[in-house]
Order: structure tokens, then sequence, then C-alpha cells
């Protein structure tokens, strides 16, 4: 099969609320009187893409809300993306909110996040709050890493075979080939070449995953798409 020169990809606004979504803390400031508090905080995400900050843990900051005026305090969240799967630079993508944060209760803050900045490598994304709002996670977020791992541990052969996809059967100088993406729309390899130069290809799935059942009959239908169809 030809493979497309460009897969296709999740858009800004799919994969910074994917982010959110998968992501076990975040790192918050808030900027109030001249002081500065830094905490981690788990969090969930509401259908309109707001952080519900869970059991705020700086009595300091809960006092700074109480005193606020009804819209909050400015606040400024920020993500970090990282490859699940144990390799060199696993930093994918960071995602920065700015926005307003009030109290929501006695154990619960909510964030609403106004702008959001999302930076792939070294380029920065700016993507609009409505967009953010009426994206979706995707449905493979909370199961990458298991997915990473299985295909990491158990199917070097599987992955030889998916860069030949890309590299048109010529491997050398790669030593090593990695998992290290998976969303609906595709899978993204780091191949490891001799000297320690990394390079990351995506191949783009030619049916979406609608969940993780689904992610092996996608990948086959890569290798051997009239096979995957019967």
């Amino acid at each position: 099969m030809v493979y497309p020169v460009t897969p296709p990809e999740p858009t800004d606004a799919e994969r910074a609320r994917t982010i959110l979504a998968a992501a076990d803390s975040l790192a918050l400031s808030v900027t109030s009187g001249g002081l500065r508090y830094e905490c981690v905080a788990l969090h969930t995400v509401d259908a309109a893409s707001r952080l519900l900050l869970l059991d705020p843990v700086d009595p300091g900051l809960t006092a700074e809300l109480a005193a606020a005026p009804g819209s909050g305090l400015a606040a400024f969240a920020e993500f970090t993306d990282i490859a699940p799967v144990a390799v060199r630079d696993r930093v994918r993508a960071r995602l920065a909110l700015s926005g307003r944060l009030a109290s929501a209760g006695p154990d619960t803050l909510v964030f609403r996040p106004a702008r959001a900045a999302l930076s792939v490598d070294d380029t920065v994304r700016t993507v609009d709050a409505a967009a953010l709002g009426a994206a979706t996670p995707d449905p493979l977020a909370r199961c990458e890493a298991e997915l990473l791992d299985h295909l990491d541990t158990g199917h070097a052969d599987i992955l030889v075979q998916l860069t030949d996809l890309v590299r048109h059967g010529d491997l050398s100088g790669i030593d090593r080939i990695r998992p290290v993406g998976l969303d609906r729309k595709g899978l993204v390899l780091r191949l490891e070449r001799t000297g320690g130069a990394i390079e990351d290809v995506r191949l783009g799935f030619l049916t979406e995953a609608q969940g993780p059942y689904d992610v092996g009959l996608r990948i086959q239908e890569l290798l051997d798409p009239a096979t995957a169809r019967h």
C-alpha cells in the first residue's frame, strides 16, 4: 500500500482536552496581592472543560479566594504531557491555561480557562477557549499507557513492520523502535538511531479507533488492509 504522506492527527483543541482528561495532577499558580501560591492538586474536568480542583491544601489560598470578588482570582494552570514509555526526551507537549479561579464549596475550587496555549516541538499554538470546551478527550487516553507498554514489550516484530510502511523497507541505522504515542487516529513510533539520534514518525489509522478493544484491528488494517476487512 502507499502510505499517506500526511497522516491524520487530533486537532490542537482535542489534544489539549485529552491532556486535561489524562493528567493525574497539575501545577497551579495564583497571583494575588503580590503573593504567589504553588500547589499540585488532583482534579476532574467537567463537560465545559472547567477544572474542579479537589481538596485545596493551602489555607492562604482559601482565604484569598474568600476575600476575592465574585469572578475569583486570576490563575494559571500548567500540564506536562509525558510519554508513558521510558525513553529519552519523554515530554510530548505542554499545556498552559489562564483564567479565573473561584471557590465552589468547602473542598473544591473551580478553574475556568479563558485561554490555552499548547506547546509542541518548540511551537506554541493558541487554542480558543470555546474550541477547548467543545472538544472531547480521546477515547484511548486513559488506557494509552497500557496499550503502548503491550506493544513495546511484546510486539517488536509488529513495530518493525509498521516502520517499514513509512521507511519503505529501509531500516538501516535504526537500532530500536519504541511506541511513544497512541490516539484514535494513529500511532507515533520513536526510531532510535545509531549514535543516539532519535526520530518520531506518525502512522495514521485507516479507520479511527473507537476504543481500546479495536486498536489491534486498526494496526492490522495498516499492515494488511485486505485481511483486516474480512
